[in-house]
């Protein structure tokens, strides 16, 4: 343990793409555990940080006393968080932020926060000299399963989410779950989303755990074992594809119906893990309408979906109400199109996703219209 009694034991796993290689630090004390290694991509003896305002009000002590053991002095640029810092002019005071300390190519920007803010900061390192070191700490479930893994970074556009950026690994992902206990519950269910997302993809055996454990998945031990296993799952399939030419298209079972749902909301009221839990059920449900999956399948994922409290049909999705013809509009600019055809993640079954082009929006339509019916 350290001085403040934190567990000092984490779980690791690796992100293998050659030389780019990095690990995921996983557990209670991991923020402790890699202190030392954070130090040695801050040649400089500072720690350049872009921090989420909320996070930095709930851990800055934390956050600052570990850089201080670790001999580093800490550096902070405060956003507001949510999706609205991930804009144009918040990319710019961050580069200009970066540029006004004197950073150099060596060193690594430390993004500490949420997804939003994971994103922002791994932008600014990609363009940031033509490319500079990054770090990820996310403090939100969401972000350790998900965004802080993988090396998408990027900005909202008016068009709409994440349509400018760059692929930029980070060197180092630390997810300590000690920062999930300040979480809101809601915030908490929304990250479950992309955890069950996994198995729904291609790993039915950690689908059925998570069905099995239900709400007590999101405890203690069990919630550190289910993010590893997440993030192992998600590594295999960047480590395979890391540009998303291929299979790792996978990991976006849901998001396109998910995306269209957040451009479409009420600003500030659907979080992203809402959306994609909606998602998941209406990509499966949209499987069944086309014949390739066993209705069955689908009935599983909606009510585990819905027993662990998430919005399951597109009538319990904050932000509405929706509009099928609209959401299709969104879902025709979505990033995995190709040949201006949509295209959508669906599945054969539970852990068996599989890449469908040539989406008929015609069909999309009625099929949203006849869901928002349920």
């Amino acid at each position: 343990m350290d001085g403040d009694g934190r567990l000092m034991s984490c779980l690791t796993v690796t992100v293998a793409l050659g030389a780019r290689s990095y690990d995921v630090l996983i557990g209670e004390g991991a923020l402790e555990a890699g202190a030392a290694r954070l130090a040695a991509l801050c040649p400089r003896r500072r720690a350049l940080i872009v921090a989420d305002g909320t996070a930095l009000g709930l851990h800055r002590a934390r956050l600052e006393s570990a850089l201080r053991k670790a001999g580093l002095d800490a550096l902070i640029h405060a956003v507001e968080g949510g999706e609205g810092a991930k804009s144009w002019a918040g990319l710019e005071s961050l580069v200009d932020w970066m540029l006004d300390q004197g950073m150099e190519r060596g060193e690594a920007l430390i993004a500490f926060g949420g997804g939003t803010v994971g994103d922002l900061a791994g932008f600014a390192a990609a363009v940031m000299k033509r490319g500079c070191a990054f770090v990820q700490i996310p403090t939100t479930l969401l972000a350790q399963v998900d965004s802080s893994v993988g090396g998408k970074t990027g900005i909202n556009t008016r068009q709409g989410k994440n349509l400018a950026g760059a692929f930029h690994q980070p060197s180092l992902v630390i997810a300590d779950t000690g920062f999930l206990a300040t979480l809101p519950a809601r915030e908490m269910r929304a990250g479950y989303a992309e955890i069950v997302k996994a198995g729904m993809i291609a790993d039915r055996p950690l689908f059925e755990r998570l069905e099995a454990l239900g709400a007590n998945a999101l405890e203690g031990e069990a919630l550190t074992q289910a993010i590893a296993g997440a993030v192992a799952f998600k590594a295999r399939i960047v480590a395979g594809d890391e540009h998303e030419r291929g299979a790792r298209a996978l990991l976006n079972l849901g998001h396109t119906f998910a995306h269209a749902f957040e451009a479409e909301a009420a600003k500030g009221a659907l979080i992203h893990g809402e959306a994609v839990a909606a998602g998941l059920v209406l990509a499966m449900r949209y499987s069944v309408r086309l014949g390739v999956c066993p209705p069955a399948d689908a009935a599983r994922a909606e009510n585990h979906i819905a027993a662990c409290g998430l919005p399951a049909r597109i009538a319990q999705l904050p932000g509405g109400p929706y509009d099928a013809a609209r959401l299709v509009a969104r879902m025709g600019s979505d990033k995995k199109n190709t040949g201006g055809a949509i295209t959508l993640v669906l599945a054969r079954a539970l852990g068996g996703a599989y890449i469908s082009p040539g989406a008929d929006p015609a069909d999309l339509e009625c099929f949203l219209n006849e869901e928002m019916e349920r």
